[in-house]
């Protein structure tokens, strides 16, 4: 799907924490998990912001845009943040751009990196974190269907999410439609084939991830025909939000966008 999103609109999808670098080496645009918000990066774009242009997608349904209806597919999440990202208000030049996803926020740039290669751009490098390959099948329960005590025991599991915010019924009204939102788009995602991509591909996960194995995040390697590699951290789901392996993820993303060290695994 092609459509254009009036500046207005970009702004909505697309937050900027940091001024842009004078020299950018390149343009990382970050993805949230479910029920996250842009705001789950700012660390990453306060630690690149000297050598970045770091930008975080905000999804409808959630803090100022908690008026907006949550959507609820893949593939429409993606068509919006490519609308946004190929908007001469967002990106006003031709910056290398890469993106990084974590576990829903994963898929959706693996689409947008699907869909800006089919464009003729493939992106710069694909960073896909907490998630398992595309063309590994989910048995991952029917969470959007369930009801609230099922869905906040799924975010204690999880360990996302602090636990006061769970106990916190004003803040529950406010989170959860926009988490059942993310979970059935994540539910109902299907893998189609597809030409692999090209640009290459690093597989970021928790070495004790309930919902993803080793195997499953290695298997990102079937979906491009460029460089591959997998990364393992000591955590979980969220291993991300441990401040020594933000640090961790950080230097590897400054390796491969700043320095430009290559020292991933071919097929």
């Amino acid at each position: 799907m092609s459509f254009s999103l009036a500046p207005a609109a970009v702004e909505r999808w697309l937050r900027r924490f940091h001024a842009t670098p004078h020299r950018p080496s390149a343009r990382l645009v970050c993805l949230p998990h479910a029920g996250g918000s842009a705001g789950y990066f700012f660390p990453f774009s306060q630690a690149l912001a000297g050598d970045l242009d770091v930008l975080a997608v905000q999804y409808p349904g959630r803090l100022e845009r908690h008026h907006e209806p949550p959507l609820t597919d893949i593939g429409q999440l993606a068509d919006h943040v490519v609308a946004a990202l190929t908007s001469p208000a967002a990106c006003p030049d031709d910056l290398p751009l890469a993106l990084f996803g974590h576990s829903l926020g994963a898929l959706v740039a693996y689409e947008v990196a699907n869909q800006l290669q089919d464009r003729g751009t493939p992106v710069q490098a694909l960073f896909v974190s907490g998630r398992r390959a595309p063309s590994c099948p989910d048995d991952i329960k029917p969470l959007h269907a369930m009801d609230d005590e099922a869905v906040v025991a799924e975010l204690r599991e999880m360990d996302g999410t602090e636990d006061e915010l769970l106990s916190d019924p004003d803040v529950l009204r406010m989170v959860l439609p926009a988490v059942r939102a993310d979970y059935r788009a994540v539910e109902s995602y299907r893998h189609r084939p597809r030409p692999r991509l090209t640009s290459p591909v690093v597989a970021l996960t928790g070495d004790s991830d309930p919902r993803v194995s080793l195997d499953q995040a290695a298997a990102w390697a079937d979906h491009t025909t460029g460089p591959h590699e997998l990364r393992v951290f000591p955590g979980g789901h969220f291993y991300l939000s441990s401040q020594p392996q933000q640090s961790a993820v950080v230097a590897l993303l400054r390796d491969r966008m700043v320095t430009g060290r290559a020292d991933t695994t071919s097929p």
